[in-house]
């Protein structure tokens, strides 16, 4: 679900908080629940409205898309189920229809190259979920790390339903919802990550920490800092060829690893530390094992690849 690392989480995660935040004590101050109907669940979008209806959206629910047409055949299995699930689903993620044939520029800009294809917004950012007529155990499957995602990194917990409300109140949003104890270290955090006082942001994360050590949002912006402190000033061309001449030495190891993941290239930085801890031992072993489950940190638990290198890690210690 995570792709890249987006080192940029945190502060999109701030964003979109407040953003939800706004539209209920706007519901609230019209008086309104904020609960929407189950027939709301399910919305045609278009390019005019895609910042509304799905980019705005996003800050307070998971939209997943759903790329059809009518001559798409694969595409009349698909959408039936989707339309179940974000039923069933009782509101955790909102699905939003898009018309190919009718919304081309759209169809561009997320790259689809062929239908059915579905994709997801969480915060005004993209995931490709999956493409073609998945079986419904792969979707239950894809939709459950979406909402996971959603809850743990950004805070969404999707929308009220109330079977009794009027049909065409989705654009309305839950009713409030008290502000976190922690919100102006966290802001405070995201502006530093935006300003490169990558210091700043470490210390606003661990005072967070010091009170709630459990606090996921923290945990995670801690990890995002301090990788981005220590590549702050390093050589890459230098890193990378000491790395390389020295498959033994657990810093160039470490070192070279960071710079994999800052880059993108999450599983070339497991694979490089798990190779390390092969060939040393000691505190240097010691190091390289303590590196490793920080990185997992960065890209998340419920990312497929940290589950595959902690498998990798135990066969290489044991």
């Amino acid at each position: 679900m995570s792709g890249v690392v987006d080192l940029a989480a945190v502060k999109a995660a701030q964003e979109a908080k407040a953003k939800a935040e706004q539209a209920r004590a706007e519901a609230a101050r019209r008086g309104g629940t904020g609960a929407v109907s189950p027939a709301d669940l399910v919305i045609d979008v278009d390019e005019a409205g895609f910042e509304r209806d799905v980019l705005q959206r996003s800050a307070e629910v998971p939209v997943v898309i759903d790329f059809w047409a009518e001559w798409c055949q694969p595409c009349k299995q698909l959408s039936p189920v989707l339309e179940r699930l974000a039923v069933e689903y009782d509101g955790r993620f909102l699905l939003a229809k898009i018309h190919v044939d009718a919304n081309q520029l759209l169809m561009q800009q997320f790259g689809v190259q062929g239908i059915p294809a579905v994709f997801a917004v969480v915060a005004g950012q993209a995931l490709p979920l999956f493409q073609g007529a998945a079986g419904e155990a792969q979707i239950r499957q894809t939709l459950d790390q979406l909402v996971q995602v959603a809850e743990e990194r950004f805070g969404l917990t999707g929308l009220t339903v109330d079977p009794d409300a009027e049909p065409g109140g989705a654009s309305q949003a839950p009713a409030q919802a008290p502000v976190g104890p922690y919100e102006s270290l966290l802001n405070a955090a995201a502006e530093a990550l935006d300003a490169g006082d990558f210091a700043g942001a470490v210390q606003a994360y661990k005072n967070v920490l010091a009170d709630d050590p459990g606090h996921p949002e923290a945990k995670l912006g801690l990890a995002q800092a301090e990788l981005l402190q220590r590549v702050r000033g390093l050589d890459p061309q230098r890193v990378r060829q000491e790395a390389a001449e020295k498959p033994a030495d657990a810093q160039a190891q470490i070192a070279a690893a960071d710079l994999d993941l800052v880059g993108g290239h999450v599983e070339d930085a497991f694979g490089r530390l798990i190779d390390a801890v092969r060939r040393t031992a000691g505190e240097d072993r010691d190091a390289v094992r303590l590196r490793l489950l920080e990185l997992f940190e960065v890209v998340g638990a419920e990312d497929p690849r940290v589950a595959a290198a902690r498998r990798a890690l135990a066969r290489a210690l044991f």
